[in-house]
């Protein structure tokens, strides 16, 4: 469908404006809103669940299973509720999940049996793969240009960043109600209420998103590089008459471009989608297997409380968050590809030590160069994986993503609770280090050899 050329100064405008380059839309800041809400819950439910789950009882390899049921939930939803939000939209799909997930929490909070517990993650991971589908579309769609970058630098800040906060709340909970009931912070009821706590704090942001706007899907990517899809520009006249020279010429080839069968453009799209997924599979189930049972190889392997664990957790998370602020300016310095190839590389080295440090100091300090890299590493790949793909598709595509980080996700968690209670507790971090790499080499095959930057 061609654009008027309104629309294309409209854009040009927005772009060039003081306005545009300091404000967002009211989208944005909605969205952005509820990220830090997400950010805090997901931090508090990852610090709570699993050592509610030990306080049950329950050994390293069952918490391993049961950490993996949410982002099974987003293999099993992340697709189809990607096609629904190209279909319907964005916020209807949005506000279900922002509403009904505080229930799956209250529902992991009193359950005890295996069964249950499982059940009610695996919701959990069904409605929170909404948002996962949603919140970069909606975010890309509301901008144009660079403030597309720090839009996403923004949002993995608060999500990361500020959203690590959580883990403070979740360690400060059961320590204040173990206090109060004369109770081991790590027993049941201390844990329980953490739980509860991360429903309370995910129902908090849910209502400012009835204020969201459905955005308009116009091709923000196609304004900012002049990319028109199906619109072809006729060869001008001759202002003067060809010569007899001219016309014994060798007629040249037809270079004129031709519109892409809808078959070819199809082929395209499920080829680019493979060399997007299938390394994103990979550095999944590598970070999955680090951070999957992080809180739990911190209190089996340096005894640590519920309480300390929190502030250190919150500690590293606030440094990666911070540092995604500045990966807008790393981005324009040594572009978007080289970044997604190079920091899960660094990554490896720093993984292997948080796995195999022989004293706490040495863990933790890995533990927050690990972030650090992590918060480069986030706004850089969402907005690379963001703009290869067409307006009208990245709704799918995000859902895909969920599907492998759900597959990833859950994969290596379970296979890190296994490698924890049957071989050692740092056997995951090996594994970890071991798929960043294969990760990172995808990512350079499939784009590298192409451009060297982005």
């Amino acid at each position: 469908m061609k654009r008027s050329q309104n629309d294309r100064d409209a854009a040009a405008n927005r772009q060039r404006s003081p306005r545009a380059r300091t404000h967002f839309d009211r989208n944005v800041y909605l969205m952005l809103m509820y990220t830090l809400g997400k950010g805090l819950q997901l931090s508090i439910a990852a610090i709570s669940i699993n050592l509610y789950a030990y306080s049950l009882g329950y050994r390293s390899d069952f918490i391993g299973l049961l950490a993996g049921m949410p982002s099974l939930g987003g293999v099993i939803a992340g697709v189809p509720i990607g096609m629904l939000a190209d279909r319907w939209g964005r916020k209807p799909l949005l506000l279900f999940s922002a509403f009904f997930t505080p229930l799956t929490l209250f529902a992991v909070a009193f359950s005890t049996n295996a069964a249950p517990l499982l059940l009610a993650s695996l919701l959990n991971g069904l409605l929170a793969s909404a948002y996962w589908v949603t919140n970069l579309p909606m975010l890309t769609e509301s901008t144009v240009g660079e403030e597309r970058v720090r839009a996403l630098a923004l949002n993995s800040f608060l999500l990361l960043g500020l959203g690590a906060l959580g883990s403070s709340i979740g360690g400060a909970v059961p320590e204040i109600v173990g206090y109060f009931l004369h109770l081991p912070p790590r027993s049941v009821e201390p844990m329980r209420a953490a739980v509860i706590a991360a429903g309370v704090v995910a129902a908090l942001p849910a209502f400012p998103l009835l204020w969201l706007r459905e955005p308009r899907r116009t091709d923000a990517l196609a304004l900012d590089h002049q990319i028109v899809e199906e619109e072809y520009v006729e060869s001008p006249a001759p202002s003067q008459p060809l010569t007899p020279a001219q016309l014994n010429r060798t007629p040249a080839a037809d270079t004129t471009p031709r519109p892409a069968t809808k078959k070819s453009r199809q082929h395209g799209l499920v080829a680019l989608f493979v060399r997007l997924l299938v390394p994103d599979v990979l550095f999944t189930l590598g970070e999955s297997s680090v951070v999957g049972l992080l809180q739990i190889y911190f209190v089996l392997r340096f005894g640590l409380q519920p309480g300390t664990l929190g502030i250190i957790l919150t500690v590293a998370g606030v440094c990666g968050g911070a540092t995604a602020l500045i990966a807008p300016r790393i981005v324009r310095r040594f572009g978007k590809l080289r970044i997604v190839i190079t920091m899960p590389l660094l990554s490896i080295p720093v993984v292997l030590t948080i796995g195999f440090a022989p004293f706490l100091g040495l863990a933790i300090v890995a533990e927050f160069v690990r972030n650090i890299l992590r918060g480069i590493f986030d706004p850089s790949y969402t907005t690379f994986t963001m703009e290869q793909a067409p307006p009208s598709h990245r709704a799918t595509l995000t859902g895909f993503y969920g599907v492998t980080w759900g597959a990833g996700y859950s994969v290596g968690a379970a296979l890190a609770g296994t490698l924890q209670a049957h071989v050692s507790l740092s056997a995951p971090f090996a594994l970890g280090a071991a798929c960043l790499a294969g990760a990172a080499t995808m990512l350079y095959v499939f784009f590298g050899r192409a451009r060297r930057s982005i």
